[in-house]
């Protein structure tokens, strides 16, 4: 794979200085891309400098993963429009830590082009201020830094020193990278484009040495909104901010005109297939977002997560769903249930065979009488574990309990509940 020509055909190329195809086509490089922890999990919008991470890898470079244990104390003015608001040191380590961790998921950290994880405060937990700002604030004069986007953009609404400095901080990380593991390459989106810049001008005056820079568009939707987010916020790698079901959705959710893009980005296939299958469901975009979401939901997940995330869809969704279809689910599925549609747990000493159906339905708390729950069942209206409730004589023994613990509710063709029996002594 070539690097360059890979990001061209996937429309992720947004700039690259002069040299920087020539020097990947002589051989191995090494290149990195920094995260700052200022959230307890990374988010899709991170997950586009992993994919340029990835591809990287994939190309036969070395990827290094620069973690901003330092910087993330600074705070990034890039793309901004106000201060940051500055996390603890405690909560930006234990972010870190947690990021640290899903970073391993998604790229191959053995064999010879295995990738690294660096953390920037080891560059900085040494250096006193004075050190500071002799060796590192010497280098760029203020009318460079402030000729960079990241800085003027910001101007008029305020920044702070604090701010100011966050460019010298990540053109020192690229001198220590270069310098201590031969990393020629910094990636990242087109905003960070001066500080990444300013890398290089560091490399060039301070150690002599030839480095590049290569970044990728900033991903928004065909609506003008900033890629990453839903109607709910940020749509979170972590399965306990952003459940696996929610993830796939966002996908299946996508605007149509979306696709073609987001499946370049964030598909591991080849040209050939992504062209083969952008041919075959030309007619049907749903089927599109089907395979993508699959795959992405597969790799930051796991492919049984993604089976569970299916059949929780399939019941929902999918009118043919049936009695059989729900004995058949796993224990993971009844999990990513409990979190997606009304669930509530009965224990067994609330009612027994003999009790009225009507009196059974009230547990659920979806009624706000027993003459709603009349009406609904001389209007056919209500189900229990697939049955229709017929008549308001019926009990709960007239309803077989569904894998020994759940009872099935639904009213009208919307609206669905389980209720699961505790299984507490």
């Amino acid at each position: 794979m070539d690097f360059i020509e890979e990001l061209k055909w996937r429309n992720m190329l947004h700039d690259l200085t002069p040299g920087a195809a020539e020097r990947l086509g002589e051989g191995r490089a090494r290149g990195y891309i920094g995260f700052d922890p200022t959230a307890p999990s990374m988010t899709i919008g991170n997950y586009v400098q992993i994919m340029l991470l990835k591809l990287f890898q994939l190309s036969g470079h070395q990827p290094i993963v620069l973690m901003g244990g330092a910087t993330g104390r600074v705070g990034d003015p890039s793309g901004k429009d106000k201060e940051r608001e500055l996390k603890s040191p405690e909560e930006l380590d234990r972010n870190l830590r947690f990021q640290q961790e899903q970073m391993k998921k998604f790229l191959d950290f053995d064999g010879e082009n295995a990738a690294v994880i660096v953390n920037n405060l080891d560059f900085y937990k040494e250096m006193n201020v004075l050190d500071f700002l002799r060796n590192v604030g010497k280098t760029l004069t203020v009318n460079y830094m402030m000729s960079k986007d990241s800085v003027k953009n910001r101007l008029d609404t305020g920044l702070s020193f604090t701010e100011f400095s966050y460019q010298l901080l990540q053109a020192y990380d690229f001198q220590v990278l270069y310098s201590k593991h031969d990393c020629e390459f910094q990636m990242g989106g087109s905003d960070q484009w001066g500080n990444i810049t300013s890398g290089t001008e560091f490399i060039r005056r301070n150690v002599e040495g030839k480095a590049y820079a290569v970044t990728t568009p900033l991903l928004t939707k065909v609506d003008g909104k900033k890629f990453g987010k839903s109607e709910d916020g940020n749509i979170w790698l972590d399965p306990n901010m952003t459940s696996p079901y929610k993830f796939y959705q966002f996908w299946i959710n996508a605007d149509d005109a979306d696709i073609p893009t987001f499946m370049r980005y964030f598909t591991l296939k080849s040209k050939e297939e992504v062209l083969a299958l952008e041919e075959q469901y030309a007619e049907d975009p749903r089927g599109l977002k089907a395979i993508l979401a699959e795959e992405i939901t597969s790799r930051v997940h796991s492919p049984e997560a993604c089976e569970s995330v299916k059949q929780v869809s399939k019941l929902l969704f999918d009118r043919k769903f049936n009695k059989t279809d729900f004995e058949s689910l796993n224990a993971d599925t009844f999990d990513l249930l409990s979190g997606e549609i009304p669930y509530n747990t009965l224990t067994s000493d609330q009612f027994s065979p003999n009790t009225n159906i009507i009196e059974f339905l009230l547990l659920s708390g979806d009624f706000a009488s027993k003459s709603e729950i009349r009406n609904l069942i001389k209007g056919k209206a209500l189900s229990l574990n697939f049955c229709k409730v017929e008549s308001v004589e019926q009990t709960v023994g007239d309803f077989e309990v569904l894998v020994n613990r759940y009872y099935y509710l639904q009213k009208g063709k919307k609206n669905k509940r389980i209720m699961a029996i505790s299984n507490s002594q």
